[in-house]
């Protein structure tokens, strides 16, 4: 049998397998949602490994560089130790000083906004913008009912996930081995790209399993220096957001950096959404600085976009900032927020391999 009849039945064998998955879409959506939920752990594993892999290279290298003698075993087995435990310190530091405070923040809200309505009313009206139809509203709103809704709103949801999720039980499992095979992933990472070249030498030509390592370190250092830039980033911006409003004595400073920074993990629309908030913060408390919180604020992007962001997180992505928003309107679409962060490293990967490509042809030539 040629070559040419090969590729030909291969065809054939397509075309009628896509054909019998058109025919029975149900079927298939099926097959897939069970596959997924078999090896969720096995994915959130791996995408937890992937994230704390950034810090724990950096250890890494770091441990590697003040003692050289030390083992590689051992390296990995510290730098792993030390990442886990700055995680606990950051969890920590989470739940006793943002949370209690975002929770008493939103707490407050509806007692704060009732209290300095007539304030509002009296600034709005100085610009001619009529509120009686705004103060009758706002006199029969149930402030209290609407927050008690929001909490149970919000764990409604949570109730639904963790539904959707499975029982209890399952996913505490889940859990357990996604956690198990994030160490795993983390303490033999160097066995495993070693046994991965393997495999690929075995069962590919040379230039095919160098291609194929080749565009798997790509992906893997563009996605390490885009979320380490990132993080470096979003420590200054909440940090610089909370001293700037800490001078101009801006209510809600520690609360509007927490968001900002939190925020500020989704591009174009992260910060709109942390600015578009904390003027609703001061708008609330203090009615008279809500004007001097959004020029404060946008002085502070300003100098994050201008001078840190293109230093720290522009350098590891390369892309403009036209194919930037592309590839942030392309995964918002396909996949939500999460699209948007993952999408703007991965296109930042395309385009090194598309001109890496060009580049070889135009040589060739």
């Amino acid at each position: 049998m040629n070559k040419q009849v090969k590729q030909q039945i291969l065809v054939v064998a397509f075309g009628v397998t896509l054909f019998a998955a058109l025919m029975n879409l149900n079927a298939v959506a099926g097959f897939f949602r069970t596959f997924t939920s078999i090896l969720s752990p096995v994915f959130s594993g791996l995408l937890l490994a992937f994230i704390l892999s950034v810090p724990m290279l950096g250890i890494a290298r770091r441990l590697t560089g003040i003692f050289p003698r030390l083992k590689e075993k051992t390296v990995d087995a510290l730098s792993l130790a030390l990442t886990m435990a700055c995680v606990v310190v950051l969890v920590c530091l989470l739940c006793v000083l943002a949370i209690p405070q975002l929770t008493a923040s939103v707490k407050s809200i509806a007692e704060l906004a009732r209290a300095n309505w007539p304030n509002w009313a009296a600034l709005l009206n100085s610009y001619g913008i009529d509120t009686t139809e705004l103060t009758k509203l706002a006199a029969s709103f149930n402030w209290k009912m609407a927050v008690e809704k929001l909490f149970t709103g919000a764990g409604a949801v949570i109730g639904s996930v963790v539904d959707l999720a499975g029982s209890t039980v399952t996913v505490t499992v889940n859990a357990v081995f996604a956690i198990v095979i994030m160490f795993y992933v983390l303490l033999g990472r160097r066995e495993l790209g070693r046994q991965c070249r393997s495999f690929l030498c075995a069962y590919f030509k040379k230039p095919t399993a160098e291609r194929i390592c080749h565009v798997a370190k790509l992906t893997h250092d563009t996605y390490t220096k885009f979320f380490s830039g990132q993080c470096i980033e979003v420590l200054i911006l909440g940090t610089m957001i909370f001293l700037a409003f800490s001078v101009f004595r801006i209510p809600y400073a520690a609360l509007t950096a927490a968001l900002t920074a939190a925020f500020a993990f989704v591009p174009y629309i992260g910060a709109f959404a942390s600015c578009l908030i904390g003027v609703l913060l001061t708008l609330m408390a203090v009615p008279e600085k809500a004007i001097l919180c959004f020029i404060v604020y946008q002085m502070v992007q300003f100098i994050e976009n201008q001078f840190i962001y293109p230093h720290v997180v522009g350098s590891s992505v390369g892309l403009s900032p036209l194919w930037t928003l592309l590839a942030a309107l392309l995964g918002g679409k396909l996949f939500g927020i999460i699209g948007i962060v993952f999408f703007i490293p991965l296109a930042a990967v395309l385009s090194q391999l598309l001109h890496g490509d060009i580049e070889h042809r135009l040589a060739v030539r």
